[in-house]
This record gives C-alpha cells, sequence and structure tokens, in this order.
C-alpha cells in the first residue's frame, strides 16, 4: 500500500523558515517525478514545485521561485520542500504527489495519481 507523509509544517512568522519532508513507502519512487502542492482555505489546489526523477530539474511556481527549494534523497524515498522567507499567503495546506503520468505538465494536479494527507502551514503576520 502506498503511503505519502508530509511532516514539518507548523505556525511561524512572516520571514521565518519551515523546512517540510515527505516520507513515502509500499513502493520506490525513485524513478517518478515528485512534487508539492498548497491548498489555502476557499482556494483551488496549486501548483508550488516539483523535482524531476534525476534531481536534475526543478521547477517552482512564480510566486515561491528564489524563496522555496525542493530536493529529494532517492535512498530515502523521501522529498523535501526548503521554505524561505515565508510571507502570510504562504499560509496553506502543503501536500506532496507522485506524478504518475509521465509527459503531462509538471504543472498540472491530475499528473499526479498519489497524494499525502497535507500538513498545516501557518505564516503569521
Amino acid at each position: 500500500q502506498v503511503q505519502l507523509v508530509e511532516s514539518g509544517g507548523g505556525l511561524v512568522q512572516a520571514g521565518g523558515s519551515l523546512r517540510l519532508s515527505c516520507a513515502a513507502s509500499g513502493r520506490t519512487f525513485s524513478y517518478y517525478a515528485m512534487g508539492w502542492f498548497r491548498q489555502a482555505p476557499g482556494k483551488e489546489r496549486e501548483f508550488v514545485a516539483c523535482i524531476g526523477w534525476n534531481v536534475g530539474g526543478t521547477l517552482y511556481a512564480d510566486s515561491v521561485k528564489g524563496r522555496f527549494s525542493i530536493s529529494r534523497d532517492n535512498a530515502k524515498n523521501t522529498v523535501y520542500l526548503q521554505m524561505n522567507s515565508l510571507k502570510p499567503e504562504d499560509t496553506a495546506v502543503y501536500y506532496c504527489a507522485v506524478k504518475t503520468r509521465p509527459g503531462s505538465a509538471w504543472r498540472d494536479r491530475l499528473a499526479y495519481g498519489y497524494w499525502g494527507q497535507g500538513t498545516q502551514v501557518t505564516v503569521s503576520a
């Protein structure tokens, strides 16, 4: 049974940092792209960042570019999201996901077949 478990969320002041982790179990995802999405109250789930299976490729939403960094450790079947210079508008539930549709756009939520349950990130002003 595939399971993705996010951790590292919490409450932080604006300008602070958090590091999210997503540990996968049930199968190895070394050859799959993995991504982070977020969903704020009353809004649709939106793309945040993605990293290719070979680690060399990454993609970020414009809203987080230069502040967030995605990385992965294939030996641990884990993907990370380092979030710096956090802003109140970054407040959301953050989800990690595995991209299971090759050839689909990395930003496309429908390209991801496995999802974690999410971790809350709250940034106070």
